[in-house]
């Protein structure tokens, strides 16, 4: 859970998890003040500057910035699965694989699941160009026909080799089994991604405007929560004004649902609580703004892309292979 306390400028941020306590600060002075009220409270062992959280790798470059990697978890990915000289592929989509559900018992006794399993972690920690693709494979696990599970999973990990930057499969937008569309949203603060999510929706859309009118509910309410937590920190530092939440849509008619509170013949069949959208652009305490789909960083989360848009999306959200 994240502690946050300054004034004038002087931030200080705790991280604790479990036994684990991870303490940063707008300076030096700062961060050393804050270890030592730990230490008058509590038995603690200064550990020295953090090289790994999470099994996320923390690499302090020259210019005191901070990269985040993951080179060492992929390396342990590839030997667990007997794949560490494998021949990486070029390209990071597969349009000919496509993964459907089999009547038949699945005979295929490939670890599947502790494939998928291990990229979720990887998922999750930092890495969303490959949220969509993990959540599209993790649908068959349950019986994936024949062996495509474990084929697209080992596809995955193959590609990560030359560069340790994730791929794709190529389906479409929607799943091919019951037309449902895919939510997704990405929270950028200073160019970077925080938060993200890819998320199958629950009924089926009639309308790319529907399909998009729904996933910008999941976009507002993810967004709704960094924002607030980020005015706590700049509020704990005295440090004004507040930011701006801006809610980045490539839909045109998506974006006039949200000012239209007449429930016309477009939208009157959508679910009630996706029409929070409306109060929340109409309160003002979000806006929501027009950007062109060649320019939409989340657009890497909805579908496989061809290797140049997928790897210029990745390059964006500041995903690079790790030169240390």
């Amino acid at each position: 859970m994240p502690l946050s306390q300054g004034r004038k400028r002087k931030v200080r941020a705790v991280f604790g998890l479990v036994d684990d306590v991870l303490a940063t600060g707008s300076s030096t002075e700062v961060i050393v003040r804050t270890e030592s009220d730990f230490k008058r409270r509590f038995d603690m062992t200064d550990s020295g500057k953090c090289a790994f959280v999470l099994g996320i790798e923390l690499v302090n470059n020259i210019d005191g910035s901070v990269t985040m990697c993951q080179r060492r978890y992929v390396d342990d990915v590839l030997k667990r699965f007997g794949m560490s000289d494998c021949k990486a592929v070029i390209s990071p989509t597969d349009i000919s694989s496509r993964l459907t559900p089999s009547d038949a018992a699945s005979k295929n006794n490939a670890p599947s699941r502790e494939a998928v399993g291990a990229l979720m972690h990887l998922m999750t920690a930092k890495r969303p160009d490959i949220a969509f693709v993990v959540g599209y494979v993790s649908r068959s696990m349950e019986n994936p026909k024949s062996s495509i599970g474990w084929q697209s999973s080992e596809f995955f990990v193959i590609y990560k080799k030359p560069s340790h930057t994730a791929s794709s499969l190529n389906p479409t937008t929607s799943d091919h089994e019951d037309r449902k569309s895919t939510s997704e949203c990405a929270s950028i603060l200073m160019g970077a991604p925080i938060s993200w999510k890819s998320k199958k929706q629950s009924s089926v859309s009639l309308s790319t405007s529907e399909a998009e009118y729904i996933a910008l509910s999941l976009a507002i309410k993810e967004g709704k929560w960094v924002h607030r937590l980020l005015c706590e920190i700049l509020n704990a530092a005295e440090d004004k004004p507040r930011p701006e939440l801006k809610i980045m849509e490539d839909n045109q008619s998506c974006i006039k649902m949200t000012k239209n509170p007449v429930n016309h013949g477009r939208a009157n069949h959508v679910n009630t609580k996706y029409h929070h959208s409306r109060d929340e652009v109409k309160r003002g305490d979000d806006k929501s703004e027009y950007c062109e789909t060649a320019m939409m960083m989340a657009d890497i989360m909805t579908k496989g892309l061809p290797g140049p848009r997928h790897r210029e999306l990745t390059a964006a959200l500041g995903i690079h292979a790790c030169s240390h």
